[in-house]
């Protein structure tokens, strides 16, 4: 696909449905475009919460909603990596996922910490630490953590996360996945394989595997 450094909602979806996913080398310079091999995917039959998370998630010590918060949750993966002044997320990837978005082809998760309760710095799933203090949104709360992605028929293309309190994006994570299984998603897609994601069950398929995959989900009559 051509590098350009403008794209539109109509060239994503193109895209997606044809294992492709953008990435920019800087805020506003030239998107390239990725189809690694192979592919990175959670298994959503397979998917495994670890021990530790699970006594977090039983002790709800978040607030977790979905697309309550697309732009803010977007704009919070977008930040620089730490020692970083780029970032993948470009405005014009902003731009038009936020118009996916508002097609409800592009959703988010957010985990929400009532403003008394105070946490650690985290990863994203790019490997970067976020360190903004979020506004209020939910009443009393403030938003720690959340996740964004593109779904398209029964895929969800996982595209970035970010936390700012302990265990914040791992529990958007787990909500997602249940999410998807109750509305009959049959593939989340995560691009690379990473420590963050490993202990999920994350699985590295040929490209080959993926498009096929691929076909059959976006494929399917499931809406998010």
């Amino acid at each position: 696909m051509s590098r350009s450094t403008q794209i539109d909602p109509q060239l994503l979806i193109h895209a997606y449905c044809r294992g492709f996913f953008p990435m920019a080398q800087s805020t506003r310079g030239p998107i390239d475009w990725y189809s690694p091999d192979p592919r990175a995917i959670l298994p959503l039959d397979a998917f495994h919460t670890p021990r530790s998370l699970r006594k977090q998630l039983a002790r709800s010590r978040y607030k977790i909603t979905l697309d309550q918060a697309f732009e803010r949750v977007i704009t919070a993966c977008a930040e620089p990596r730490p020692k970083a002044t780029e970032t993948w997320i470009s405005q014009a990837i902003i731009n038009a996922t936020t118009k996916l978005h508002q097609m409800g082809l592009a959703h988010s998760v957010e985990a929400w910490a009532q403003n008394t309760d105070s946490g650690q710095d985290h990863q994203d799933d790019r490997g970067s630490d976020v360190k903004r203090e979020q506004g209020q949104a939910v009443p009393g709360s403030r938003l720690v953590g959340g996740l964004y992605g593109v779904s398209i028929g029964g895929a969800f293309f996982g595209e970035s996360m970010f936390s700012t309190a302990t265990d914040a994006s791992k529990m958007c994570l787990v909500h997602l996945v249940e999410h998807l299984n109750v509305r009959g998603f049959t593939l989340l897609d995560v691009q690379f394989t990473n420590p963050h994601l490993e202990q999920f069950g994350i699985r590295q398929i040929p490209r080959s595997e993926y498009l096929q995959l691929l076909q059959e989900a976006i494929s399917a009559p499931v809406q998010w």
